[in-house]
């Protein structure tokens, strides 16, 4: 790969990518994204787990399968994280003890953990090590946002591990969070995919047509028909540029039930977005995938 240009070390960023990459077919535009950025420094991806059995695993498998398509397996370590909910799982996966190891390190680079699914992974790294709570930045595509809001739909990431969301939402982390009605205005055509992703080597033929078979399946009656939300690849973009949106600060939600937002006084104040670039988000992942398979 080759960019005729450089980002200045110290705007260098090390990043996690904590991913359900086999959930469904937008996250591994994401992970594709993060491992095609100069400025970030992927210091490893965690698979995240989604309502289905042995759904880690598939998550893992799928990461593998990206990083194949890309020449990077040997680059970029992959780490089984939580088989479940926190509920559910008592274990600490390797996922988690990477994420306390990373962020206890010495280095000047802050450490940005991208999560695209549940959160389980984080909440239970916090939860074990109180101490990285200092010592990261999370960036979650998850909830409705802020409270009060009543749930249009139910919202997949929180859902799949409610308890791990309130217990990062309350912890005073440093959290931004992108909500529903923000990471579903990322639209691209399957047209567009077949045009101008399709190309771009074995990657771009994985994405094409992950997305096309993913769009045929029985999982996919959510969907418009010959479109899709890259609802993860924002995790990313405000990774590589946090003003490719606008956001304010307010109360973290708690998340109920049926994953409305609720008001929870004593929640911590957190960096919610309410909107992102999508032109921004979709060209500069476009035109890294393109110079790549240059």
């Amino acid at each position: 790969m080759k960019f005729e240009y450089d980002v200045p070390d110290y705007k260098k960023l090390r990043v996690i990518v904590d991913t359900d990459a086999a959930c469904e077919a937008d996250d591994p535009f994401a992970i594709a994204h993060a491992l095609l950025s100069p400025k970030l420094i992927v210091k490893g991806i965690i698979a995240e787990h989604f309502k289905e059995e042995g759904s880690m695993e598939k998550s893992y498998r799928e990461i593998e399968t990206i990083l194949d398509a890309m020449d990077m397996s040997k680059e970029i370590p992959v780490y089984r994280g939580q088989k479940g909910p926190l509920l559910t799982d008592e274990e600490e996966s390797e996922a988690v003890k990477f994420i306390i190891d990373e962020a206890l390190k010495e280095d000047e680079k802050p450490l940005y953990i991208l999560c695209q699914g549940a959160i389980t992974n984080v909440a239970k790294a916090i939860t074990l090590e109180p101490a990285i709570k200092d010592k990261i930045r999370v960036i979650w595509i998850g909830t409705h946002g802020e409270a009060p809001c009543k749930a249009p739909f139910t919202e997949f990431n929180s859902v799949n591990d409610i308890p791990a969301a309130n217990i990062v939402l309350q912890s005073g982390i440093d959290l931004w969070l992108v909500p529903s009605h923000v990471y579903i205005t990322v639209n691209i055509g399957l047209a567009e995919i077949q045009r101008r992703i399709r190309p771009c080597g074995r990657i771009g033929e994985h994405l094409f047509r992950n997305m096309a078979d993913y769009n045929m399946s029985q999982f996919a009656g959510w969907t418009q028909g010959e479109s899709w939300s890259l609802g993860d690849s924002p995790a990313i973009a405000i990774a590589l540029n946090p003003g490719c949106g606008h956001y304010h600060y307010a109360k973290a939600p708690l998340v109920a039930e049926d994953t409305s937002s609720e008001v929870k006084e004593d929640n911590p104040q957190i960096r919610i977005y309410t909107d992102v670039d999508s032109r921004y988000i979709l060209e500069d992942f476009i035109a890294k995938l393109e110079i790549f398979a240059q």
